[in-house]
């Protein structure tokens, strides 16, 4: 598996004077589409925050290239997009109903510990999450999927 698509429903609030959907909302989407990859990896953050872990973002860049309007059908397409060990980025894709790429972007994220905000490696701190990440990264080399 080298992606996950998930489908998100427009709502009306989610929009602006313009009628287009507001930008930070494309963020929201994104988390989403991230928790949908993760959960399909058979992961999941609750794990994490049992152990009061938690993966803030550390970087966010999208890039807006037609607009989503209420009512439209979208879905957020989620990719792991690199992964060292302790920093991961996820790549996405919001697709149009004509499978238009509409807007792109990745997030980078490291783990925290909860109360000290200090870093951890993933590697060293969840090995399961750490081999996943590394089987999706090879699995892309040998199928040369790349986005």
């Amino acid at each position: 598996m080298s992606s996950i698509k998930t489908p998100i429903e427009v709502r009306y609030q989610e929009t602006d004077q313009m009628g287009v959907v507001y930008h930070a909302n494309y963020l929201v989407w994104f988390e989403i589409g991230r928790t949908k990859f993760i959960e399909s990896l058979g992961l999941k953050y609750t794990e994490m925050e049992a152990h009061q872990i938690v993966s803030p973002v550390t970087n966010a860049n999208i890039q807006f290239k037609h607009p989503i309007r209420y009512g439209e059908q979208v879905t957020v397409e989620t990719w792991l997009e690199s992964y060292n060990g302790i920093r991961t980025v996820y790549g996405y894709y919001i697709l149009n109903g004509q499978e238009k790429v509409a807007v792109s972007g990745t997030t980078e994220h490291v783990i925290v510990n909860k109360h000290t905000f200090r870093p951890l490696s993933l590697k060293k701190t969840f090995p399961t999450w750490h081999q996943a990440y590394k089987s999706q990264l090879k699995g892309e080399k040998e199928s040369g999927i790349r986005h």
